[in-house]
């Protein structure tokens, strides 16, 4: 969609589908009309509550699980290890109680499946934020593909 269309309609539904935190999708739809397409994802660049975490993260797919449509389909194209991805989400999931999140768009299922392994090494406060700044990256990358100058 053109800027102009979505500095001047509802598009609650679309800024929802890119991050389902209402106080984001409200602080993004009270900064229109945005001059450009940066500003939009400054303004969408707001920090995240860790209940806004959680809330966020139920709404994604597990890395692996392939959805049949939506933005997640194809952000997650590179990922072809499913039963690799299985047994360590299970253990991703284990420890932290919530899904492995990570801006997965252009990265292979070998280095999504690293950095998970990686991040298991986290707390759980430090992880929750770690997610919560990769929720931040789908959000902008979504909104980069939704609204053209």
């Amino acid at each position: 969609m053109l800027l102009t269309e979505f500095n001047t309609t509802d598009v609650r539904p679309l800024l929802t589908e890119c991050l389902a935190v209402p106080r984001w999708v409200d602080a993004v739809l009270a900064g229109r009309p945005y001059p450009d397409v940066d500003a939009v994802k400054a303004a969408a660049n707001l920090p995240l509550t860790s209940d806004e975490i959680r809330q966020a993260m139920a709404a994604h797919p597990r890395i692996g699980e392939k959805p049949a449509s939506g933005w997640a389909r194809s952000e997650q194209s590179g990922v072809d290890n499913a039963d690799a991805f299985a047994a360590a989400n299970a253990e991703y999931e284990a420890k932290f109680g919530h899904v492995y999140l990570v801006c997965a768009s252009g990265r292979s299922g070998e280095e999504l499946l690293e950095i998970l392994r990686e991040r298991l090494n986290n707390d759980p406060a430090t992880e929750l934020a770690v997610a919560g700044r990769e929720l931040l990256k789908i959000a902008e990358l979504r909104l980069a593909k939704a609204v053209t100058a």
